[in-house]
């Protein structure tokens, strides 16, 4: 199933209009800003940054046709610079968790949602990830707030080499949506 984002420069569907269905690391040469977005089909995520830097923000299916409303859903930014196509996954989900980075300090091994790391595997900070199985948000609070990250099958030594300098992450959610 692909997926299909439809990003419009002016709110509410206005203005010139950029259709990707696939991962675009910069935006900017198909349009200036992005006030309105719609979802039609798949998941995605967006970048304040170009090649998928900087802070993020997943998109389910749907239409927002105001990017500045979308800060009350936990947006933190207001400049889309590239965004990421999640693919569905089918299957079970794994990832193993790190305290410090390049996989030091306690580690544990998740197959489900966690919404605080702190009390169920009594760990003060995540800093580093192993995702084995399927498709991951991870976010900065318990109970999935705060800013977030998208993690997809891989080894990530450091956060911080991803541009999330000083990010800790205190819970985690598997992608199940096919959107």
């Amino acid at each position: 199933m692909m997926g299909k984002i439809t990003f419009y420069e002016e709110k509410n569907f206005q203005g010139r209009s950029y259709e990707c269905m696939s991962d675009c690391s910069d935006m900017s040469s198909h349009m200036s800003r992005c006030q309105s977005c719609r979802v039609e089909s798949g998941c995605f995520m967006l970048y304040e940054r170009n090649n998928y830097m900087g802070q993020q923000f997943f998109m389910r299916r749907g239409e927002y046709n105001d990017m500045h409303r979308m800060q009350s859903m936990g947006m933190m930014f207001d400049n889309i610079r590239s965004c990421r196509m999640i693919p569905f996954h089918r299957g079970q989900f794994r990832m193993k968790i790190y305290e410090r980075e390049d996989f030091g300090g306690q580690s544990n091994e998740m197959m489900d949602d966690c919404d605080n790391i702190q009390e169920r595997y009594r760990m003060s900070d995540c800093q580093s990830c192993n995702v084995m199985d399927g498709h991951w948000l991870m976010y900065e609070q318990p109970h999935y707030k705060g800013r977030m990250m998208y993690m997809r099958p891989g080894e990530y030594r450091s956060f911080r080499d991803m541009g999330m300098s000083g990010q800790r992450f205190m819970s985690m959610r598997r992608i199940t949506d096919m959107c």
